[in-house]
């Protein structure tokens, strides 16, 4: 066994989540999470609602908000949806707690007391007619880099390549179009340069990861600048320094604090166990957490501040890089094992928008459709190493002729026959089994290493792939040996031992396939006569702040529970559940109502 950490992408707060967005982190962060839970890890699955930065601050304006009203309402919201999802996390969270507060003040003072953190003086954009500073990535204009004519001030993301708002050619507000005016400001600065050694030698040791994501990676570090950390907001964690922690107007800005989240989260979750320290099993270098690993899902747009941004900032706090220093009194800190990046999930051809409507909510497609059916196509032909496109027709037919016309219909037709005549799970004639009942045992029971390895490697597509072909054997299977023919009493111990084999097939493809889907999989053990809990579930609760602020709701979960990864022998006699639909045949026309609906 070994302490394994999912660092999952927090979800920004200014709005529901989209397919598009659980495509990139949600979904293949679970599927891996249940997995390594099954096979005996012990899993620290983390994230919550990224609440800071200016995107809150103007939203909650044009609203007559307050930006903690703001991120209040759609932190609930998302929890809500992610619960639904089915996405076991064992603390979903938000950066607006006071733990999270302390966690980033105390990063900030290490790197700083380290030497890492700078002042400088910088130029500054603010609107000409309000006087408010306007933040880079609300400044837009052409990349003086690559040509790219959207850039942002912060970040162009055709080329990658770190910015500063008055390097852009002819740069506009976002807000108002009007051209920015450009003032002195005093910011504190992470001096990436000083880091960019230790950064490439622990780079140089990654193996196993996406080669887009190490090439990606790697490029950024011949050139990296010092990147400033504080903006002029109102909205953020304060600055812990003399002369700066009381100051209304200058706040930590948010890419910093949003990536301290995995850490602050998992001090939390100790916390909240009742044992604070035990969060050092996934975190500490030293020591009880030398040998853990940990892993960051998210979307390829934010690679950089997990491959590059986030590695820097625990290794200077750890007293790693050109400077040395001393590690803070949380102790040196793992750097991230993997950076599991996904593509980019477009919509019926087009990228996702939700201001020109270009969108589908989790939470109303869940309303319509079951939320394993999106998990399915998400798995099966979502954006895991390509750009992919989600279509209604597409979606369509996954859902009626993979997963109803295959899996559903091979446990409806296997539990429907042994219910029908025998009641119960039946027994295997005393004959013995045939070379092809054999053989399917032996390919279900080979599927736990192949499937297995696969999703360890981040490998989901090729992993459920491997699983639906138990399904797709398993269906031939009845098929030829058709039991429902063998309806003579002589006929009856060899109908037995058909279908005693294909339920357990199910069995295990049932296992196979519950980090996929596993509501459908809490179904199908109670249709095979399982009690209990087959497939942990996570529960939205609603908790006091540890250190005296505002309650919340947090996204946790009991995940000690519920199957392993191996194949269990089903025990002849074992009374099997009313037969029952798992899955629901969509009809055709959901196509042409859903592109209606995306037309406005």
């Amino acid at each position: 066994m070994s302490h394994v950490l999912a660092a999952v992408a927090w979800p920004y707060a200014n709005g529901p989540r989209h397919i598009g967005h659980v495509s990139g982190f949600g979904v293949p962060s679970d599927v891996f999470s249940r997995y390594m839970r099954m096979a005996g890890h012990d899993v620290l699955m983390v994230s919550g609602t990224d609440e800071h930065g200016t995107p809150i601050q103007v939203q909650a304006d044009a609203e007559g908000v307050t930006p903690r009203e703001l991120a209040d309402r759609y932190n609930r919201v998302i929890a809500e949806d992610l619960r639904a999802l089915g996405l076991s996390y064992d603390l979903f969270t938000r950066t607006t707690t006071r733990n999270h507060y302390a966690v980033v003040q105390e990063l900030f003072s290490g790197l700083h007391r380290n030497g890492y953190i700078v002042p400088k003086v910088t130029t500054g954009a603010i609107s000409p007619s309000t006087g408010r500073t306007l933040p880079d990535r609300y400044i837009e204009g052409t990349c003086p880099i690559c040509g790219y004519d959207s850039a942002r001030g912060d970040q162009c993301d055709n080329c990658g390549n770190q910015l500063d708002p008055i390097d852009l050619i002819d740069p506009k507000s976002k807000i108002n179009g009007e051209t920015p005016e450009f003032v002195e400001t005093e910011h504190f600065f992470l001096d990436l340069p000083a880091l960019a050694d230790s950064l490439r030698q622990w780079l140089d040791t990654r193996e196993g990861w996406r080669p887009n994501v190490l090439r990606f990676s790697r490029n950024l570090l011949d050139d990296l600048q010092p990147r400033a950390i504080t903006r002029d907001l109102e909205w953020g964690v304060p600055i812990p320094l003399d002369d700066w922690r009381d100051r209304p107007d200058k706040r930590i800005y948010v890419w910093f604090d949003a990536v301290i989240g995995y850490l602050s989260a998992s001090i939390e979750w100790a916390r909240r166990t009742g044992d604070p320290e035990a969060w050092r099993k996934w975190w500490s270098a030293d020591g009880q957490g030398k040998d853990a690993r940990s892993y960051y899902f998210m979307g390829k747009d934010n690679i950089v501040f997990h491959s590059v941004i986030w590695p820097a900032l625990l290794g200077g706090y750890s007293g790693e890089g050109a400077r040395d220093g001393e590690p803070g009194e949380l102790g040196r800190l793992n750097l991230p094992t993997e950076v599991v990046s996904s593509e980019y999930l477009t919509m019926e051809g087009r990228k996702f928008s939700s201001s020109r409507k270009v969108v589908i909510y989790v939470r109303d497609f869940l309303e319509r459709y079951d939320a394993d059916a999106l998990r399915y196509f998400i798995a099966v032909a979502g954006p895991e190493s390509n750009d992919t496109d989600f279509t209604w027709a597409e979606f369509l037919r996954r859902n009626n002729d993979e997963l109803v016309a295959g899996w559903g219909n091979l446990v409806n037709r296997s539990v429907s026959l042994a219910a029908k005549n025998f009641g119960a799970i039946p027994p295997v004639d005393p004959a013995g089994l045939t070379e092809a009942d054999q053989a399917l045992l032996d390919t279900a029971k080979a599927g736990f290493a192949v499937v297995g390895d696969l999703i360890a490697r981040h490998r989901q597509k090729q992993a459920i792939g491997e699983a639906m072909k138990v399904v797709a054997e398993a269906n031939k299977y009845l098929s030829e040996q058709a039991p429902w023919k063998l309806k003579g009493a002589d006929d009856k111990p060899r109908m037995g031992t058909v279908l005693h084999v294909a339920l357990q097939v199910v069995s295990d493809a049932n296992t196979l396939l519950t980090p996929f889907l596993p509501h459908s999989a809490q179904k199908i053990h109670e249709l095979l006569g399982g009690t209990g809990v087959h497939a942990p579930m996570p529960v939205v609760e609603e908790v006091d702040d540890l250190d005296g602020g505002p309650s919340y709701p947090v996204l946790t979960g009991d995940y000690t529970v519920g199957a392993r990864w191996e194949s269990v022998p089903l025990e002849a006699g074992r009374p099997l559940a009313a037969p029952k639909p798992v899955f629901r045949k969509l009809d055709p026309s959901i196509v042409e109502e859903e592109l209606a609906r995306l037309a406005g």
